[in-house]
């Protein structure tokens, strides 16, 4: 058995793998079953108590009771957090196709729009509803028709009208990137889980939101006005005390908090305004990891600069949840003052050991000032230091108000703010006059480029208009799983009695191996955070059938060479190295195709082929590492080894 000990420890170690990927799948089901349980006792009890309740207040109820379940229990988070992710035709949601309205986007764009100008757009519309191509170029066509230039409606005078279509072109496309843009900050912080948004041809926008059962909030949300905000970031004097108090809270120091309001939070910060970061960093050190978890919950997620140069924490990405629920919990809402709040970053940067992290800024609630102001926005690298800037510009009551700001908070942060979070903080160094300023501290073009999109985004959004919305229940959804695992199961006891009655103990053998195939593909989803969707089953039961097509090869091999009267270990031998060449050929083909699939296709095609791709990696290791050790096996104990 020694010859074999290194590949069983493989064959074992993928197994447990492959278990420890999906215990968390197993854990949120049963807590999704706990859960939902309460939930209906207490609605239940709600409807009885209360008959007056409507709906909507009932829901609200129970979405604040299963927020503060999750609350007291990070562990179910972090559970649903990696557990297989289930796609929109599986637990149900939205599916909601939208269009950018490029024609209300060029009206808007166009100078003094006329009659002709409203009759050309009308028609242009109408007839790019019939075809792919972009409405611009209909538009250019249509007034060249009419022998009327398109510098009479865009641009200048010395503009040609190819220069203007492609000036155009880059606005529309402009206003699907920022759409996109939009939607997926607005969908991030309503918090949907796992939620698909693609792009389909010029202007169309997919969207998917598994789980989200208010039809009407959810088109709100999609269709809503970006909401570009400017607030100031409070100091670390300010700052600090107030996350002290927080941590004291979490760890239990503080038995009866007073609720802090905007009236009395001089005298709480005063109070507390011996705290800094540099002291955080010091009890850090003097205490063990364990026991600085315990005394300082907060500030053992919530991370501080030690220097105490800037207010800020950062928080790992797989910890922001866990953070957030903190936060919400009623004894800590009591010493945040009711005139801020804390945010988080758009998006995340890397620590020095290559783990991603959100940054966390204490800022007023109230804005300074809003996107409506914003005129124009442009990326652009400064020719004096050689490192991306951003430059805004602002209309004339933006302007007057940015002067006064900026005046007032010289040696202060502002926050830029899309939809709640924050995609830059840069520091007033001194007035702005005339409503044109420059945001600096980008890491590259790239990133200035997506902060003009997100300016640009407050000042010029295009309509956005729904043209298709499908809804799929939870009850349909669970059906779904229900019929997807029960095809599943048929598959597999089909072909594995097939195999068993054909092949004998050889094909007993490979029908054992299909289940390590089946496993090895739900870790596999698992440990990717892959989304299951129901083409995804339908490429798990493909390949089921495929799975046992290297072993027939395999088998037949087996039996030819043994008819030749080679033994049975040599004629094992011999057929599987006579059988790799096929086996391997024939699954390549298919998981080129495979590739070709999740390239080029969209939601559903892409879990088919991610399915399929993995189940063709799983399958080959079944047949070519345990079936093989399994025979082999059989071999060296002088088992008899039958293939028919």
């Amino acid at each position: 058995m020694k010859e074999f000990r290194f590949k069983l420890i493989i064959i074992i170690a993928a197994i447990l793998f492959s278990v420890y990927l999906l215990y968390p799948t197993y854990l949120d089901y049963q807590n999704g079953k706990e859960i939902k349980q309460t939930l209906e006792t207490d609605k239940e009890q709600l409807e009885k108590n209360d008959p007056n309740l409507s709906k909507t207040q009932i829901d609200n109820l129970l979405k604040v009771k299963e927020d503060s379940i999750l609350a007291a229990n990070p562990q179910i988070v972090k559970n649903r957090e990696n557990r297989i992710k289930l796609g929109l035709d599986l637990q149900g949601g939205m599916r909601v196709v939208l269009e950018v309205n490029t024609g209300k986007l060029i009206e808007k764009l166009a100078k003094n729009p006329d009659e002709v100008f409203k009759t050309v757009i009308a028609e242009a519309e109408k007839e790019s509803e019939q075809t792919d191509e972009p409405l611009v170029d209909i538009v250019a066509k249509k007034f060249s028709d009419r022998g009327i230039r398109l510098s009479r409606y865009f641009g200048s005078i010395r503009d040609d009208d190819d220069k203007i279509v492609s000036e155009l072109n880059k606005s529309t496309e402009d206003a699907v990137n920022r759409a996109m843009e939009i939607i997926r900050n607005r969908v991030d912080q309503y918090g949907v889980s796992e939620p698909s948004i693609q792009r389909q041809g010029s202007r169309r926008i997919i969207v998917e939101l598994p789980g989200v059962a208010r039809e009407e909030e959810a088109k709100q949300l999609l269709q809503g006005t970006a909401l570009l905000e400017f607030r100031i970031v409070r100091d670390p004097d300010f700052a600090f005390p107030i996350m002290q108090r927080i941590d004291d809270v979490l760890a239990g120091k503080v038995e009866d908090s007073t609720e802090v309001t905007a009236d009395n939070e001089n005298e709480t910060i005063q109070k507390d305004s011996s705290v800094t970061s540099e002291d955080t960093a010091a009890n850090q050190t003097e205490l063990s990891d364990e026991e600085f978890k315990k005394q300082h919950p907060f500030f053992s997620i919530a991370l501080l600069d030690p220097q105490g140069r800037t207010s800020e924490a950062y928080v790992h990405a797989d910890e922001r949840n866990k953070l957030e629920l903190m936060l919400k919990r009623p004894d800590v809402q009591k010493v945040i003052p009711n005139n801020v709040e804390f945010k988080f970053s758009a998006k995340t940067d890397k620590d020095a050991n290559g783990k991603d992290y959100y940054k966390m800024f204490l800022v007023n609630k109230e804005p300074e000032l809003t996107g409506g102001v914003i005129t124009d926005a442009q990326a652009n690298i400064d020719p004096n230091t050689s490192t991306p800037i951003v430059t805004m510009t602002m209309n004339s009551e933006g302007a007057t108000e940015w002067a006064r700001i900026t005046g007032a908070n010289v040696g202060k942060r502002i926050a830029i703010m899309l939809d709640g979070a924050i995609f830059s903080a840069p520091v007033v160094k001194g007035k702005i006059p005339g409503g044109r300023s420059q945001i600096e501290g980008m890491a590259d073009l790239n990133e200035a480029k997506l902060l003009e999109i997100v300016l640009k985004a407050g000042a010029l959004p295009a309509p956005v208009d729904i043209i298709e919305e499908r809804t799929v229940g939870p009850s349909l959804g669970e059906d779904s799983i229900n019929k997807g695992l029960t095809s599943v199961f048929l598959g597999y006891v089909l072909v594995g009695f097939f195999m068993i009655i054909y092949y004998r103990k050889s094909g007993t053998i490979a029908s054992a191996a299909l289940i390590f195939t089946i496993l090895f593909i739900l870790g596999i989803l698992a440990g990717f955070k892959a989304t299951l969707t129901l083409p995804g089953i339908a490429g798990i039961i493909l390949t089921i059938g495929m799975a046992v097509d290297a072993n027939v090869l395999i088998f037949e091999r087996i039996r030819e060479e043994m008819g030749t009267g080679k033994t049975i270990k040599a004629s094992i031998d011999s057929g599987f190295s006579r059988a790799y060449s096929a086996i391997i050929d024939s699954n390549i083909t298919t998981f080129f195709t495979g590739i070709i699939l999740y390239q080029f296709g969209t939601g559903p095609i892409q879990g088919f082929a991610l399915t399929l791709m993995i189940g063709i990696a799983t399958s080959l290791f079944s047949a070519l590492v345990i079936t093989r050790i399994a025979l082999d096996i059989m071999v060296a104990k002088n088992i008899p080894v039958t293939v028919g």
